[in-house]
């Protein structure tokens, strides 16, 4: 009797051994194919002049903006540019027009105005067919700081939240309608890796960028089965002005490559990082405790924190 229960009791170690070996090894090979399915093959097609024949880009002067717009244009879409320096986007819309000839627009705006900048952009976009949105404009701290630190507190806060959040609440409010009539288009949020959890000392801003991967995966839920696609892009570091890095590496990428991973992912991610290396610091970032990763995220914060005032003391 003892001998029959005790091979009972090893028969289900057994089997419980081989089911959990067997789900490690089918969740492996499920990322490796997804992983395949995004980076490798992707969908170059799924955005494009079908959709619409003009894109719309924010912040469309410097980095990863500028990297959209150009993408888009050798997508054979003409692009409308909306930036606050005329000189500026004139440059760039020259530089595509020559490049990859197709039809340029400019819009001047501040989204630092809260409100009637959006009347001038609703004026510029009348009558266009709007394929894809890209809400790329965006404001972040000079360096890690407290909150109560930031200068001109009142003030940032509202840069702040008028240039991250309400710009793409207001734009998505101007092109989404036409989008809807038609049953397809695209808007493609940017979002951050800061707003994957809180990080500490540029608090603010992680919010803001939280708040915005919540609203587009909310609208990609809501507008999905009427054709229109709501992306939201969290990259890690990418070698920007505002990032303030200069080497790129297998971490960091140039504005250019990263855009064209990303917009491959369109339609086959909802919420996505963009790149595949910042793809896998998300998951390993979630496989650590919530008390670890914010420990490292405080300490590396105060760490460049005292870097960068150091520096101003020796200014």
């Amino acid at each position: 009797m003892e001998a029959v229960e005790a091979s009972s009791g090893s028969d289900l170690f057994f089997w419980a051994g081989l089911v959990t070996a067997a789900y490690f090894v089918l969740r492996f090979l499920y990322h490796v194919v997804n992983g395949v399915r995004l980076w490798v093959v992707g969908d170059p097609k799924a955005v494009g002049p079908h959709l619409g024949t003009w894109a719309v880009v924010t912040g469309a002067t410097d980095g990863i903006g500028k990297a959209y717009t150009e993408e888009l244009a050798q997508r054979g879409m003409k692009v409308v540019l909306i930036s606050r320096s005329q000189e500026k986007m004139d440059q760039v819309a020259s530089e595509i027009r020559e490049r990859f000839k197709v039809e340029t627009k400019t819009i001047l705006a501040d989204f630092e105005d809260r409100e009637a900048v959006y009347d001038k952009i609703k004026e510029g976009l009348e009558g266009l067919e709007i394929g894809i949105l890209v809400n790329n404009v965006g404001a972040s701290y000079s360096y890690p700081q407290y909150f109560l630190e930031l200068p001109d507190l009142d003030k940032t806060v509202d840069k702040l939240i008028n240039i991250n959040v309400l710009s793409v609440c207001k734009m998505t409010r101007l092109v989404l309608p036409r989008m809807l009539e038609r049953s397809k288009g695209v808007i493609v949020n940017m979002s951050s890796f800061a707003g994957y959890n809180p990080i500490p000392f540029i608090t603010l801003y992680s919010a803001t960028k939280a708040f915005v991967d919540f609203f587009s995966r909310g609208l990609n839920a809501e507008y999905r089965k009427q054709g229109v696609i709501v992306q939201s892009v969290q990259p890690y570091l990418v070698k920007t002005k505002m990032t303030k890095i200069r080497k790129q590496s297998l971490f960091v990428p140039t504005p250019e490559t990263f855009v064209k991973y990303a917009l491959n992912t369109v339609g086959l991610e909802s919420q996505t990082s963009g790149y595949p290396s910042h793809s896998l610091m998300a998951w390993f970032s979630r496989t650590l405790p919530k008390w670890y990763r914010m420990k490292l995220l405080v300490d590396n914060c105060l760490k460049a924190r005292a870097r960068n005032l150091k520096k101003q003391k020796e200014n």
